[in-house]
């Protein structure tokens, strides 16, 4: 095999991050936005990529661009090369200065005005010049993140088990009432005692809805779900106002209108550190040892 690269490659080459921006934009004016371009500058690159290749690569789509059947076959092949060549440049930029750098941290929405803000700003202490995307999502939508190189760290609950992950600890799933409500002054109660209640929960795509309603099928009952709720402080909000109860774990800011009851065989969620199927960064991996070092006490 010729050891120097095709005469189309070495065209094209400098030319694939445009293309590949704009086929994950799905719109020029974002791509060109992302890439720091003109938008000219891009609509040309993209058209040199047709050009070289002979092939219509783009068409229009309302007020945007989507992919002919030619654009997603290229598409389909360049996308992980891509992913791995900026994978390997921030690498190199990495090592240069480990002390600095870019984290992209992930979490859940049933953590943060506690525990998350107090250890990364401890970590922020210690190492000053890195710095940190941080985002907030439910569970599956982190693991897509954290898989498609979006995220470099997320923590997860519970992690998935096709990344590689740390367990960092359990966090126990209680019963919120209002004060009002009819279990209101117990201090322990058992599933079956839950049939025939209104619930308020996440939606089903959510992993504590699942934990709630697998613990009400292995109690022989389906639970009543009156409202769904994707956020957790309104949630606790609705179970406040006595529109129903909810399996929720423990709010990490005081709310003295709900009522906290344990459940029997309690149920409880762990909490994982996962991260991606790729080399770190030396930042990535500084934040990584940190979370794990200082996790306990902190997350629960």
């Amino acid at each position: 095999m010729d050891d120097s690269l095709s005469t189309q490659l070495e065209a094209l080459a400098p030319l694939l991050a445009a293309f590949d921006t704009a086929a994950d934009e799905g719109h020029i004016t974002r791509a060109a936005q992302r890439l720091g371009v003109p938008q000219s500058s891009l609509s040309r690159r993209l058209k040199t990529v047709e050009r070289t290749l002979g092939v219509q690569l783009f068409q229009p789509v309302g007020r945007g661009i989507t992919l002919t059947p030619a654009g997603r076959e290229l598409f389909a092949s360049t996308r992980e090369v891509m992913r791995a060549l900026d994978d390997a440049v921030t690498v190199v930029r990495g090592n240069a200065d480990p002390d600095s750098g870019l984290v992209r941290f992930g979490f859940p929405l049933s953590l943060g005005p506690v525990s998350i803000p107090a250890l990364l700003a401890d970590f922020h202490t210690a190492a000053p010049r890195i710095r940190l995307h941080l985002v907030q999502a439910h569970g599956e939508a982190l693991a897509d993140m954290v898989r498609d190189g979006r995220l470099d760290l997320a923590v997860m609950i519970p992690p998935p088990e096709d990344l590689p992950s740390i367990t960092l600890g359990r966090q126990p799933i209680h019963l919120y009432v209002c004060p009002g409500h009819r279990l209101a002054g117990r201090t322990r109660v058992g599933p079956a005692e839950l049939a025939g209640e209104s619930f308020i929960a996440n939606p089903p795509a959510y992993h504590l809805r699942r934990l709630l309603d697998t613990y009400c099928a292995a109690a022989g009952f389906t639970p009543d779900v009156a409202f769904e709720i994707t956020e957790f402080e309104t949630l606790r909000a609705f179970v406040e106002h006595g529109l129903g109860i909810a399996l929720l774990p423990e709010p990490e800011t005081p709310h003295p209108g709900l009522r906290r009851i344990t459940l029997d065989d309690t149920p409880a969620r762990d909490i994982g550190l996962a991260s991606g199927n790729h080399r770190p960064t030396p930042a990535v991996a500084r934040l990584h040892a940190f979370l794990v070092r200082h996790y306990a006490g902190v997350i629960n």
